[in-house]
């Protein structure tokens, strides 16, 4: 009597196993499939209503494909003197870009400062520092526009770069990234004669990219989407940031969609191309991090 051999055993088994799996795996992609339909809807129907005219946008019940297409809102955004769209997107590019940049300094020094220096307190600073995570931002509001008020930063882009640049989650994230980074290194790097600021900028930031990637996208967002505080502080028309500007797109008595799709579709252009670009490093910072699920 012969004995299977090995190979034959396996086949028999994957055969076995073949029409659960290909039916998981099916039942799987159809809920991924499901899902970006449901996600990437809305941004097809605000594409296709900004290609539209403004009698095209009423129509009831509206319509998939604009018929004919138009650039009309478009246009409006270019030619609209009173509503300058284009310069509140340059100055939302520059906020939000100044602002990233700032939250990656000031976070990683601390993070840094945190997960290996060791200082008295050391615990109870971090412990405070997470602690502010749970203030509601609203809270602060009416404090933060006192101090900007007393700085003399009302109605400059400053206001909206500076005051959230001392990220608390940022400190955090960082932190646990840096704590996944192995000793030795750093250990190796004092042997060959380098102080804390060299291994810190020379060891410890050039193996922290996928994690400073992370924060640099998820701060720029933050800024990118702020609708709230430049309400309060920003008061010139030039000097709106996209948010708050594309609220005054809406008319009061008339809602002109063209306009107001084609300058959410300005918003979301930048933000899709810095997703695109920074997806690798967004999963490899989060799984690195200790921030799983």
């Amino acid at each position: 009597m012969t004995t299977p051999t090995r190979t034959a055993v396996d086949r028999r088994a994957g055969a076995t196993r073949a029409p659960g799996t290909a039916l998981r795996r099916g039942a799987l992609y159809a809920t991924l499939v499901a899902l970006a339909l449901v996600f990437l809807t809305p941004l097809v129907w605000m594409v296709i209503t900004s290609l539209k005219t403004y009698t095209g946008a009423q129509q009831i019940p509206p319509t998939w494909l604009p018929d004919p297409v138009s650039g009309y809102g478009y246009e409006q955004i270019v030619n609209n003197s009173a509503n300058p769209v284009l310069r509140w997107f340059l100055n939302s590019m520059l906020a939000a870009t100044l602002h990233a940049l700032l939250v990656l300094v000031t976070a990683a020094m601390a993070a840094y400062a945190l997960a290996r220096m060791r200082f008295r307190g050391r615990g109870v600073s971090f412990a405070l520092i997470v602690g502010t995570l749970f203030i509601p931002p609203t809270s602060l509001i009416i404090p933060n526009f006192l101090i900007v008020d007393t700085l003399d930063w009302i109605d400059t882009l400053t206001v909206v770069i500076v005051p959230g640049a001392a990220s608390a989650f940022g400190v955090f994230f960082l932190r646990q990234f840096f704590l996944s980074l192995p000793r030795e290194l750093e250990e190796a790097a004092v042997l060959d004669g380098a102080n804390q600021w060299q291994i810190f900028v020379r060891v410890v930031l050039p193996l922290s990219k996928p994690a400073l990637a992370t924060l640099a996208v998820l701060s720029f967002l933050t800024n990118w989407n702020d609708f709230l505080w430049p309400i309060f502080v920003l008061f010139s028309p030039e000097m709106l940031t996209l948010p708050p500007g594309l609220g005054l797109l809406q008319g009061a008595y008339v809602t002109d969609y063209p306009v107001i799709m084609a300058g959410a579709v300005l918003a979301s252009v930048p933000v899709l191309i810095l997703f695109v670009f920074a997806q690798r490093h967004i999963i490899q910072g989060v799984s690195r991090s200790g921030l799983k699920g």
